[in-house]
């Protein structure tokens, strides 16, 4: 009821006073703060956290300039979309990665795709490790080395037609009863789509991406469950993506 009124309130005027800007961000900063920390977990420790918070700070700005009470949207649904997209795109423009990590990952979706084809199954660390001429621990240390790079692949494999600084593909996401047939029926089929990919997934992986995405725990709390230690948790969240991205890249027809 509140972010109703507060909602109702900002766009009372076409454009929001500096007070309500100021209101808005202190209102929506722990959500900033939520959506900064969970991507943070997935990044190597160099990357501070206070300069996603600040890149999410400006997502929210963005998203009080562009966001149209008339859409049928709430305003905190439309803020974090413009939050994680700011937050993505400055990790994108900073390029942490250097180009070496960024082809060793490459190399590494080529293999668990090959040795899939071959397979006819998910291929195992073991089976990795044998195709690259590498020992397990170099393989894990591998992993870690690239956690982070596939984040934001997933819209960026859904929007190859956007233009660099225009809006994303799914600018809006109406909340029931508002939403079309159109974009109920697109929502099931990447739905669909997802889930069939994430069903093929070796089981602890298929558990993690379970457990972070859809139960919302930590990398912490779903090692508790897995009686393994956060790192762990982080290297089996890793691969997942790295096997998603591949399958989805398949089913995208970007396969090579």
């Amino acid at each position: 009821m509140q972010e109703l009124v507060s909602q109702s309130k900002m766009y009372e005027s076409t454009v929001p006073s500096n007070t309500e800007r100021d209101e808005l961000i202190l209102e929506h900063l722990p959500q900033i703060k939520y959506i900064a920390q969970r991507i943070s977990t997935k990044l190597p420790s160099h990357v501070e956290l206070n300069d996603l918070v600040s890149a999410g700070v400006l997502g929210l700005l963005d998203a009080i300039d562009k966001f149209d009470a008339n859409r049928g949207v709430k305003f905190k649904t439309y803020a974090e979309l413009r939050i994680k997209g700011a937050i993505l795109d400055s990790l994108r423009n900073l390029d942490w990665a250097p180009r070496s990590l960024r082809k060793k990952s490459k190399d590494l979706e080529k293999i668990y795709r090959e040795l899939e084809q071959r397979l006819g199954r998910p291929a195992t660390d073991k089976e990795v490790c044998d195709e690259m001429g590498i020992s397990l621990e170099e393989f894990y240390e591998l992993v870690d080395q690239i956690k982070g790079l596939n984040l934001g692949s997933f819209q960026e494999l859904s929007s190859q037609d956007e233009e660099k600084n225009g809006e994303p593909l799914v600018k809006y996401v109406p909340d029931a009863p508002q939403m079309d047939p159109f974009f109920v029926f697109h929502k099931s089929e990447i739905q669909s789509i997802l889930s069939t990919a994430i069903d093929t997934l070796p089981k602890k992986e298929r558990l993690v991406v379970s457990l972070y995405y859809f139960d919302e725990l930590t990398m912490k709390e779903i090692g508790k469950v897995l009686g393994v230690n956060e790192s762990r948790v982080s290297q089996l969240h890793t691969k997942a993506m790295l096997r998603l991205r591949t399958k989805l890249k398949k089913m995208n027809g970007q396969d090579q």
